[in-house]
């Protein structure tokens, strides 16, 4: 399944802070320069600090490893996602809410198409990237399920079914962006992964769930045969709640 767009921003020369553009932008710049130029695997640090006119250790405070300077919002996206779930009412509809949570990450590359679609093609190109790519994705999908699992956990197959759902809003909402991708960013991002959550949100419906702090125990289904007398019925229920 990136907030703040990473290549540096352009303004009008006046404010000395734009005539350098921040360390962490400057990197990026730097870095994806060079990938362009000589290749992923033919850049190195020391190349990528050199242009930035930096240090290694400035490198190092931003980003743990080359890897992390292609992808350099999506430890913020993640947070960002993580917190808008722990918002969430305490009536909302689950399903509808890891498909808005998947929105923000969409926001995200939005935020500046020509860098995603940068990203999107160094990414194709290079092994090492895609695996680091599945592991982020992984991420979103885990931040997805913990939610699903905290919201559906007591009832039949809950984790399973909250497993299942965040695996396929996270399917879905790829499918939307790779191809909003493919097309250089032309298309409408927002109404491809509109459609595909949709699709998903569909495929699940909305999904009744119990207040917290109650379990599948606290639901007590009671037979009675047709004709019963309503205080017999009604002594059954307390019964079984342990009322005399």
């Amino acid at each position: 399944m990136s907030t703040s767009s990473a290549a540096p921003r352009r303004g009008n020369g006046t404010d000395p802070a734009e005539v350098r553009p921040p360390m962490r932008e400057a990197l990026v710049a730097a870095a994806f320069r060079l990938f362009l130029e000589r290749g992923y695997e033919q850049t190195t640090v020391d190349d990528i600090v050199a242009l930035a006119g930096v240090g290694r250790r400035s490198f190092f405070r931003y980003f743990p490893s080359k890897e992390d300077v292609v992808f350099p919002d999506h430890e913020r996206c993640l947070t960002d996602m993580e917190a808008f779930l722990a918002r969430s009412p305490e009536d909302a509809d689950p399903v509808r809410r890891v498909c808005d949570a998947a929105r923000l990450v969409l926001r995200m590359y939005a935020e500046n198409p020509a860098f995603s679609v940068q990203r999107y093609r160094l990414t194709k190109q290079v092994p090492g990237l895609r695996a680091y790519e599945l592991s982020v994705v992984w991420r979103y999908e885990r931040a997805l399920a913990e939610y699903l699992r905290g919201r559906l956990g007591g009832r039949p197959d809950g984790i399973l079914r909250a497993d299942v759902i965040a695996a396929a809003v996270v399917a879905a909402h790829n499918n939307a962006l790779r191809s909003w991708l493919r097309s250089d960013g032309r298309d409408d991002a927002g109404a491809a992964v509109d459609h595909a959550l949709a699709y998903a949100q569909s495929a699940f419906g909305d999904v009744p769930v119990p207040p917290r702090g109650t379990s599948p125990e606290d639901v007590v289904v009671v037979a009675a045969r047709r004709g019963t007398p309503l205080w017999q019925v009604l002594r059954e229920i307390e019964d079984a709640f342990g009322r005399d």
